[in-house]
């Protein structure tokens, strides 16, 4: 049986002061705490909304322990439900927060940005070729993916070798610890039987295995988003971008696969940006994209997946 939840909208005529209105409007939810939602002893949902000429305005959550609101890449803001901050870490990188999140469990937050919870297995999936190719016996690359989800989903798929290049150490030590859901035990050694992990930069040692001429079956990309702009700033995110994926295409076995993340459905014109410096590569390359659902991003993303001509 589904649970009703009910609205209830105050529609306020008159300047009020909140901090002293607010609380005796709670009393009808049975003096329990201000959330975006209070349920009762029945399950049943309330959400209490301020009301005007322009629209429905919910009640901020001010004061909070833990900063609740974050924004979607086209600019919406949204609410989660987190309750606790797990780590907090500054690397020589960036900022690393794991959070929890009563919906989507414990995630991942890199400078402010969510990377990934226990609750996106289909992150992982659409990054690795959603079930449709035959890891076995092959060599993969994966590009970042500090928080050990792909890695432990491609060690199950019994390839030849995976080596995975991590730039920061203070990632892994915090997934190993508080995102076993999706790493499982593959962060708790640099080595295992059939992977390795490095931590190092990626690009000194995609030079060097350009150098040798190492090829693999399978590079995966985890490191950054599509940038959302041509400003100034990203400038730097796009080179960074460019020089990735040229040296990846040039170790890549010429019936290999290469994929990678790209950013919101809604950012058409970053992601068109983004397929126009697919066709500058030093190789020739064609490509697809998938939409899939993430559910911590409550946004639908992009991936993409690429091969030589």
């Amino acid at each position: 049986m589904a649970l009703r939840h009910y609205t209830l909208d105050f529609n306020l005529s008159t300047a009020v002061d909140s901090a002293s209105t607010v609380p005796g409007l709670l009393s009808i939810f049975h003096e329990q705490e201000m959330t975006e939602t209070v349920h009762d002893s029945d399950g049943r949902g309330y959400l209490a909304t301020f009301v005007g000429k322009n629209g429905r305005l919910p009640p901020l959550v001010r004061g909070a322990k833990v900063d609740r609101y974050w924004p979607t890449t086209d600019g919406r803001l949204t609410e989660y439900d987190i309750d606790c901050v797990l780590y907090d870490e500054d690397s020589p990188y960036q900022n690393i927060k794991i959070l929890h999140s009563q919906q989507f469990g414990n995630m991942l937050v890199l400078n402010g940005d969510i990377n990934l919870a226990e609750s996106d297995l289909p992150y992982t999936e659409a990054i690795m070729g959603s079930g449709k190719e035959d890891y076995a016996d092959k060599e993969v690359l994966i590009l970042g993916g500090g928080d050990g989800g792909i890695l432990a989903q491609a060690v199950k798929l019994k390839p030849k070798m995976i080596t995975m290049v991590e730039i920061d150490q203070k990632v892994i030590d915090g997934c190993k610890k508080y995102m076993r859901k999706t790493c499982g035990n593959v962060l708790d050694n640099l080595k295992g039987d059939s992977y390795q992990i490095l931590v190092e930069d990626c690009v000194p040692v995609l030079k060097k295995y350009v150098q040798e001429e190492r090829l693999f079956d399978y590079i995966i990309n985890d490191l950054t988003a599509v940038p959302i702009s041509t400003e100034p700033e990203e400038d730097s995110t796009w080179e960074f971008l460019r020089l990735i994926m040229d040296l990846s295409i040039k170790i890549l076995h010429p019936k290999g696969k290469y994929f990678t993340q790209g950013n919101s459905a809604n950012l058409t014109e970053a992601l068109s940006q983004y397929e126009e410096q697919l066709g500058r590569l030093s190789c020739p390359v064609e490509f697809s994209k998938k939409v899939v659902c993430v559910p911590s991003y409550m946004e639908l993303w992009v991936f993409y997946t690429v091969w030589k001509k």
